[in-house]
C-alpha cells in the first residue's frame, strides 16, 4: 500500500489543502539531505506549540497554579512527545532523509522527528495563522491532555526535593558515554545523591537521559524505603 501523495497527506492531517507545498517540504526536510531543512520552521513552530498548549492549559485548568500548569506544559511538548505525535499522525513516509541519516535510523529518531512535528506546526502557522495552528494542535494533542489527573512532577525536581526533604546533598548528574550520529545522538547518564544511592539511564538528549536517570533513582529510593519500612 503506497503512501498518499504529500498533499494529500498534509489536507488530511491538518484539514486544509496547502496552497504551496514548499514550506511543509521543508519541514520535512533532514539537514543530511539539503541545507533549505526544518531547523528555521522547528524554531517558529516551537513557540507556536507552546503558546497553544499554554493557553489552552489555562483555560483547561481554571484552578491550578502557575507551577503545576508549567509542569503540564513541559510534559507535553518535550522532543519525545512531539515524536510520538508524529508517528501517530503518519509523518514517518514523508519524511526527507540523506542516505547516512537512513541508514542511522533517523526516522525513527525522537530528536528528528519531534524538530520535524515543530516545523509542520511551523509551516501551517505560516500559512493559515494562530487560529488554524490552534484548531490542529488542540485536535492533535487531544488525547493528551487529561492524561494526568494531577499536574505531573518532573523526575528531577522530585528528587530534588526529596533529597532536601531528608537532609541529603543534592543529585549530581554525570554523562557516561555520548554515542550515535549528530542526528540521532545517544547519551548515558548516572545521578548520585552522596553516597547513598545512583541509577543511570540512556536517552536521546542529554535531559532526556538525566529525566530517566532521576526517575531511576526515584524508583530505587521507594523501593530502600519501603525495605527499611519492613525490617522494623
Amino acid at each position: 500500500m503506497t503512501a498518499p501523495s504529500l498533499g494529500e497527506w498534509i489536507a488530511k492531517t491538518f484539514g486544509r489543502t496547502p496552497a504551496n507545498l514548499s514550506a511543509y517540504e521543508r519541514a520535512l526536510t533532514h539537514g543530511s539531505q539539503a541545507a533549505a531543512n526544518y531547523e528555521r520552521l522547528e524554531f517558529l513552530g516551537d513557540r507556536v506549540l507552546g503558546l497553544v498548549i499554554a493557553e489552552w492549559l489555562f483555560q483547561h485548568f481554571p484552578g491550578e497554579p502557575e507551577g503545576a500548569l508549567s509542569r503540564r506544559l513541559n510534559a507535553l511538548v518535550t522532543g519525545p512527545v512531539c515524536a510520538d505525535v508524529a508517528r501517530r499522525l503518519g509523518v514517518v513516509p514523508h519524511l526527507r532523509l540523506g542516505k547516512q541519516a537512513r541508514e542511522d535510523g533517523a526516522a525513527d529518531s525522537d530528536n528528528v522527528l519531534g524538530d520535524v512535528m515543530e516545523a509542520l506546526i511551523g509551516a501551517y502557522y505560516l500559512e493559515y495563522g494562530l487560529e488554524a495552528a490552534r484548531t490542529f494542535v488542540r485536535s492533535a494533542w487531544e488525547p493528551l491532555i487529561d492524561v494526568h489527573s494531577q499536574a505531573p512532577k518532573h523526575p528531577k525536581s522530585e528528587l530534588q526535593e526529596w533529597a532536601a526533604a531528608h537532609n541529603r546533598r543534592p543529585p549530581e548528574y554525570a554523562i557516561l558515554d555520548r554515542s550515535g550520529p549528530n542526528h540521532a545522538p545517544r547519551f548515558k547518564v548516572k545521578v548520585s545523591i552522596g553516597k547513598l544511592a545512583e541509577a543511570s539511564a540512556e536517552g536521546t538528549s542529554k535531559q532526556e537521559a538525566e529525566t530517566a536517570a532521576a526517575a531511576a533513582l526515584l524508583a530505587k529510593l521507594a523501593k530502600l524505603a519501603k525495605l527499611a519500612k519492613l525490617a522494623k
